[in-house]
């Protein structure tokens, strides 16, 4: 039954998951809705975006999937009842099974989805489906940064302190995110940093979050680094550089917390200011004013504490993972992780992205971060779940891969909280590969344009009609709340499974109890490196409203809120640096084409735009596709404000509308990559990934640009 007061709850969009209030309110034409409210809360401090304010309006979207739908032999989706669905998806995967093998079923699940969803999703692709394909689109977005995290700390919790640690520094250089766009309530935290004049921000476009470098006040001011697309790691080495040749190091910590400085110290020596200058376009006197902030602001120099933090822009690159090595090289040669105020960070950006890897959606991964081909973590999960270990499968790949093999090797694909025909890079050669398919089965709650392509489209419950958790861009793990019933026959996911799961034959028990499942994961994950063991609905219910807890919380503990404070995470106890070289961008610059372009996020929207996009306020804010480039670029092109303007690659072609700005460099462009169709920027986006990560480069492309009416389509023949 609907609850009747007011119910605790959280954001269904990024990983700040900032705290709401809902309550129960009808909604003309569509039974009953929430109305919503924003709560005191550490880390969104009773903040919203416009996305969140609206949110409540997606759960009755007007065409919000209710009932089961199955492919005509028209080809058309038409309404079928659950049982038919069922029976027809499992006497098909049994036929792919029974021809091609275990293996030619494939999962592609998404970093939106519940910690309980998550975990049970990784549990049925091992036992039922006994597929080793299984990924997620937390691939796309945290892996450079957790490959580089795992190989330095030995563990990787996207930011390994409270975010509210962030008042108290004296400064912050923040690489690759524009976190005033895409989760704005965060901005609360730098107020003490911008004050202080010690806020660094790499970008290569003035961004809403560069901007917040203007002096403050009486302040004089950050600093905005805007260097050339696909060098931030050049810009890391620089300054690793400047932090050397200036004494600046804090020797005694390097000495008895890390391995491999020699190493990366001689490394660094090639890196000197004026070669660094060239290669990434930031002035030399930028490289010293950043290096100097860092280190006064440095617990060892006496300052208030420094931190590093990473988003996107810099980590989906080919080199991502060593990009955020570099990064982390940096902080520990300042002498920051595990002290007050200070260390490196990644800030995540889907809403469960952090959990959703860390309980066996990633192609290698157990829960509770165990390696998948460890076979004490397979005996430890096997004893869990009921199953022999040598029935689990063995490690899959990741998700770019994966989806190169459909059509191929994978025969079907579930897809669980992702829109791969719209947020996978090369996404135009993604379709004709899910079209290949002999079964496509999406679980969604709108029809989105991976759905609108399935063979079985499965209506699932949204955020403000279930129970479960979720873990922030912390490592806290909070309680989400059902606050209304869902409409028609939309099911849980965890029903769902559970039903497949007795449609295929299995034996394996499936709880479909949220809380239930979650206790499941605690005993899977004990003693893992994300030990949730000490957690359960209960506990986090008498404490969610005011701080939630931390991983690792093993049984018997209050949770971690601060890692590394006296040791990482390595049997040693020591971070392990490692000496790294920065590659060229896959798809570089060429006479054909002669100009990088950039992805990223606006704030009215979110993602692939699934659900933003069927919201009118915020389509009101930011209806279309654009693209951004400097006057002199325009004026290059012949291109003026509001043209269309077609931007090209060897991958295919995108055609927005020009907004002309000098606050980006005149060799880059900019789109966001929220929409479909023509203004679809990852049917140009890149599809190489980093060797070690699978991170694809989303942030760097060579193109071509023209007026869209000057265009000629000829161009790009080879591609089609």
């Amino acid at each position: 039954m609907t609850p009747e007061k007011a119910t605790q709850s959280h954001c269904p969009y990024c990983a700040l998951q900032c705290a709401m209030t809902l309550t129960p309110s009808p909604a003309p034409d569509a039974g009953e809705g929430v109305s919503v409210a924003p709560r005191a809360f550490p880390t969104s401090k009773g903040g919203l975006c416009h996305k969140g304010w609206t949110s409540g309006s997606v759960l009755r979207a007007p065409d919000r999937i209710t009932e089961p739908l199955v492919r005509n032999a028209a080809g058309d989706l038409e309404p079928t009842t659950w049982e038919h669905a069922l029976s027809m998806i499992a006497g098909t995967v049994r036929s792919i099974q029974a021809e091609h093998g275990r293996d030619a079923i494939g999962v592609f699940g998404g970093g939106g989805l519940t910690n309980e969803k998550a975990y049970q999703l990784g549990k049925f692709t091992r036992t039922v489906l006994r597929t080793k394909h299984i990924d997620y689109n937390g691939r796309f977005c945290m892996s450079s940064a957790a490959a580089a995290s795992n190989r330095a700390f030995g563990i990787d919790r996207g930011m390994p302190f409270r975010l509210d640690d962030l008042a108290g520094t004296g400064a912050v250089l923040l690489l690759g995110s524009n976190v005033a766009d895409t989760m704005p309530p965060f901005v609360q935290h730098l107020a003490g940093v911008r004050e202080r004049g010690g806020l660094i921000v790499v970008d290569p476009r003035r961004s809403a979050t560069a901007a917040l470098t203007d002096p403050v006040a009486a302040g004089e001011g950050g600093l905005h680094l805007q260097p050339l697309p696909g060098t931030d790691q050049t810009l890391l080495l620089g300054l690793l550089h400047l932090v050397v040749a200036d004494g600046l190091t804090d020797e005694e910590y390097l000495a008895a917390r890390t391995t491999g400085w020699d190493e990366v110290r001689r490394s660094v020596s090639l890196w000197w200011p004026s070669r660094v200058a060239a290669t990434t376009g930031v002035p030399e006197e930028q490289l010293r004013r950043t290096a100097a902030l860092l280190a006064a602001a440095s617990p060892s120099r006496g300052g208030r504490g420094a931190m590093i933090l990473s988003g996107r822009g810099s980590e989906q690159h080919t080199d991502g993972t060593d990009t955020v090595t570099a990064a982390i090289n940096l902080a520990l040669a300042l002498g920051l992780p595990g002290r007050p105020a200070s260390g490196y960070g990644c800030l995540t950006g889907q809403g469960n992205g952090q959990g959703g890897r860390e309980h066996g959606q990633k192609a290698d991964q157990l829960p509770g971060y165990r390696m998948i081909d460890d076979p004490a973590a397979r005996a430890h999960v096997a004893g869990v779940w009921g199953v022999d270990p040598d029935s689990l499968p063995g490690k899959g790949v990741p998700a770019v891969q994966l989806l190169g093999k459909l059509g191929g090797e994978v025969k079907a694909l579930f897809v669980h909280g992702a829109n791969v025909l719209v947020s996978a890079p090369d996404a135009t050669a993604v379709r004709r590969r899910l079209e290949q398919l002999d079964l496509l089965v999406v679980c969604d709650f709108v029809p989105s344009e991976t759905a609108l392509l399935a063979d079985v489209v499965l209506p699932v419950t949204q955020w403000a009609e279930e129970e479960g958790t979720m873990t922030n861009l912390e490592g806290r793990v909070l309680r989400r709340r059902k606050a209304i019933d869902p409409p028609g026959q939309a099911r849980s996911e965890l029903e769902i499974l559970a039903d497949l799961a007795r449609a295929l034959g299995s034996q394996v028990h499936f709880d479909t109890e949220p809380s239930l499942v979650f206790d499941e994961l605690a005993r899977a994950s004990a003693g893992g490196k994300a030990d949730y063991s000490g957690l359960s609905h209960a506990v986090l219910d008498a404490e969610d409203s005011t701080r939630g807890h931390y991983w690792p919380a093993p049984a018997g503990s209050g949770g971690t809120p601060r890692l590394f404070a006296r040791r990482f995470a390595h049997p040693d106890g020591r971070a392990r640096m490692v000496a790294v070289s920065p590659g060229a961008p896959e798809d570089d610059l060429r006479r054909d084409a002669p100009v990088y372009l950039v992805t990223g996020r606006v704030l009215a929207q979110y993602q692939s735009g699934a659900q933003t996009r069927r919201v009118e306020a915020l389509n009101a804010v930011a209806p279309a596709a654009f693209v951004e480039l400097h006057p002199h670029l325009a004026r290059l092109h012949q291109i003026d404000d509001g043209d269309d303007v077609a931007v090209t690659s060897v991958r295919g072609t995108a055609i927005a509308r020009a907004r002309i700005t000098g606050t980006i460099r005149p060799d880059t462009v900019f789109m966001p990559f929220h929409w479909p169709g023509d203004g679809m920027a990852n049917a140009v986006t890149n599809d190489a990934t980093d060797p070690v990560s699978g991170m694809p480069e989303f942030k760097v492309c060579a193109v071509s640009i023209a007026r869209a009416d000057l265009f000629v389509p000829a161009q790009v023949e080879v591609l089609v």
